[in-house]
């Protein structure tokens, strides 16, 4: 079957990426393990770098293989994407872009609410670079040009913010860049291409733990990074001179799990939104970070720039509940793994700490706050495990 970019989301996760040349009628692509490409001629092997991948025409095992390109192919037909390239972490697809476009005296500006990895990057390592990393208010909009200096070559956005939650106007940030020739990256874990197509809303550089969402099983390490024509070049190069590479065994892993990804989604974030809707009603709770919920303070911007969602969500407890009190409630789910990744089909839980990271905005909270993803369990059944949970909490807070 050709591709047919105007099929359904579906049909495009189960045809796309398919190449019967390197395929060989199979309905995977092989995995094909190699670091050398043998030449069939001097000529052949010094013209090398005019091969092209996507033809089958590769050149050497860390440069592209039949399920990289396949994979590759696919995430970039998804996102809008001139290109993607897949590496080994989605710290990994954070970090290599930014060092691949980014240069010792320039400054980026950094939203406070990024993934704790990321800010330890910019804080750390990108500061010895000589990188001037500056963090802001995820909510500033528009009013980020007023943070905008002569230097400014980068804006790195996470939209809905790590732990907390908060959506970013992208439109109006982009804007302000574009208008200033300034790069846009975000961490576009959360909704997937599936849920925003962020390099269609302007952004240069869309970052994935393929980790999450695309692999789908906790079984496997993989970054994707996405990028449109004006920076997919540079990416390319950046990325491969900086050593990055996904396994040829994580790139099947992938593979395996993107072509479920719309239905693994659809279901883990229905299953998500009624449990969001049944812990507001809960006298523990404050607040569930969650913005498909109506009430919540992103809602707005979510319903006008996504078009899904999954089951990655936060609660802010109504109390300031010992840890003792937390621990229990925690330790004596049924169905919640104590894990710090997700994304997966399993359901997990993690205590969270936000005040202790943030330095434009602090947070502050009436009580703990908690970090669910929903998996494919029956919602009903992770209802009662919450709610057994809740009586654990009570009886040991107090």
């Amino acid at each position: 079957m050709s591709n047919n970019k105007a099929a359904g989301v579906g049909t495009r996760l189960a045809h796309g990426g398919r190449n019967k040349t390197m395929q060989f009628g199979a309905v995977n692509p092989p995995v094909v393990r190699a670091s050398t490409i043998l030449f069939d001629s001097y000529d052949a092997f010094v013209n090398r770098r005019s091969r092209d991948r996507r033809k089958g025409e590769f050149m050497y095992g860390r440069s592209g293989l039949p399920g990289s390109v396949a994979l590759e192919g696919l995430m970039a037909e998804l996102e809008g994407a001139a290109d993607c390239i897949s590496v080994e972490s989605g710290a990994a697809a954070v970090v290599a872009p930014v060092l691949a476009l980014i240069n010792s005296g320039d400054h980026v500006l950094v939203a406070d609410t990024v993934y704790e990895p990321t800010r330890n990057f910019f804080t750390v390592y990108a500061k010895r670079l000589g990188i001037d990393a500056e963090f802001y208010d995820p909510l500033i909009g528009a009013r980020i040009e007023e943070l905008c200096r002569p230097n400014t070559r980068g804006i790195f956005l996470e939209s809905p913010g790590s732990l907390t939650f908060e959506v970013q106007d992208v439109p109006a940030i982009v804007a302000v860049a574009q208008a200033r020739d300034i790069y846009t990256f975000i961490d576009n874990t959360w909704a997937s291409p599936l849920g925003l197509q962020a390099i269609k809303l302007g952004v240069d550089v869309s970052i994935h733990a393929g980790t999450k969402h695309v692999v789908g099983h906790s079984d496997a390490m993989l970054g994707l990074v996405c990028s449109n024509a004006r920076t997919e070049k540079a990416i390319r190069a950046g990325v491969l001179a900086l050593g990055h590479n996904a396994g040829t065994e994580e790139i099947f892993l992938g593979l395996r799990g993107i072509r479920t990804m719309e239905v693994r989604l659809k279901q883990a974030s229905a299953s998500a939104l009624e449990v969001a809707k049944w812990l507001t009603g809960r006298p523990e709770v404050a607040r569930v970070l969650y913005p498909p919920l109506p009430q919540d303070p992103g809602h707005s911007l979510w319903k006008r720039d996504f078009t899904g969602a999954c089951g990655l969500f936060g609660v802010v407890l109504a109390k300031p509940y010992p840890a003792a009190a937390v621990a229990a409630m925690m330790n004596g789910y049924d169905y919640f793994g104590i894990g710090a990744s997700w994304g997966g089909y399993e359901s997990l839980v993690i205590p969270t700490f936000p005040e202790r990271l943030r330095s434009a905005v602090p947070w502050t909270a009436p009580g703990p706050t908690v970090r669910y993803n929903i998996g494919l369990e029956d919602p009903a059944d992770l209802i009662a495990d919450l709610a057994a949970g809740f009586d654990r909490l009570n009886a040991a807070g107090g």
